[in-house]
């Protein structure tokens, strides 16, 4: 990992296609954020009213997708000027919501039905991560990441060490809360066993099933779950739907999503990576 250059570094956050959910996480810090300001220097920060986008920084933190052409120009920019690059949240690095389009050759379409003036909205016609673009250096999983993840990032960066990769699966966090299992006990499709954990296992403590916003765990069977949901009863379109939601531009959750869809109609092409068409 590169060594920051200053005893205080520069930090910047910055926006692309998103919900401005993940940069919460910085402003949920609350006092510890002010703490956090007597040991980096933030330059950029546009909601917290910080506006020196081109200012070069040890680490930048990027959330949301790409989405349009000038996203693409612009995180090249971002790239050329910090030391680290970080992807937050599951638009950054999976391309979160916005992907679920590139599932669909119907861009146009949708466009045209949405919007009173289509010829106004210029996106791409798929929605890709940071990563498909530029060399990232660590990414935080979540849909949003918690301030937890954040801070801890941020303290093991200043410490000169790569931040913990959280890649366990949920299921040992239920267990470590000695939670009831919500699949065994009520038959809920959970995706907690091939999920990453992160959260806390927010929705279980709640007696919810996983949805998956935190990106698929290490080593992910994702087809003996499909089995399984499909023994719950869920037809292959709503199996396809659990995986193909927040996170369906990541690989083992896209592949299983895309495996379910084509179970239910064979005639169904299966996704393939495309370059990024700027319209």
């Amino acid at each position: 990992m590169k060594a920051l250059s200053s005893d205080r570094p520069r930090i910047a956050v910055h926006k692309f296609s998103s919900c401005d959910g993940c940069q919460l996480a910085f402003l949920n810090l609350g006092e510890e954020l002010l703490q956090l300001s007597q040991r980096v220097e933030i330059r950029h920060f546009l909601e917290a009213g910080l506006d020196h986008p081109d200012d070069p920084v040890d680490i930048a933190f990027v959330e949301g997708s790409l989405s349009t052409a000038e996203e693409y120009e612009r995180i090249h920019r971002i790239r050329a000027s910090c030391t680290l690059l970080i992807s937050i949240g599951a638009c950054a690095t999976a391309g979160g919501l916005q992907a679920l389009r590139n599932l669909d050759n119907a861009h146009d379409e949708w466009r045209d039905a949405i919007y009173a003036s289509p010829e106004f909205i210029h996106t791409l016609k798929q929605a890709q991560p940071i990563s498909s673009a530029v060399r990232v250096d660590f990414e935080l999983w979540g849909c949003p990441i918690n301030s937890r993840q954040l801070l801890g990032a941020i303290n093991a960066l200043l410490f000169g060490v790569p931040p913990f990769d959280e890649r366990d699966k949920l299921c040992l966090e239920c267990k470590r809360q000695q939670l009831v299992c919500v699949m065994v006990t009520q038959q809920k499709p959970c995706l907690g066993p091939v999920t990453r954990t992160g959260c806390g296992a927010l929705c279980p403590s709640f007696g919810r099933d996983c949805y998956g916003c935190y990106g698929p765990a290490d080593n992910p069977n994702t087809h003996s779950l499909s089995q399984r949901f499909a023994g719950f009863g869920l037809l292959p379109d709503a199996i396809a739907h659990r995986f193909l939601l927040i996170n369906s531009g990541a690989g083992e959750f896209q592949r299983a999503g895309l495996l379910a869809r084509s179970s239910q109609d064979p005639a169904a092409a299966p996704l393939t990576p495309e370059e990024p068409e700027h319209e």
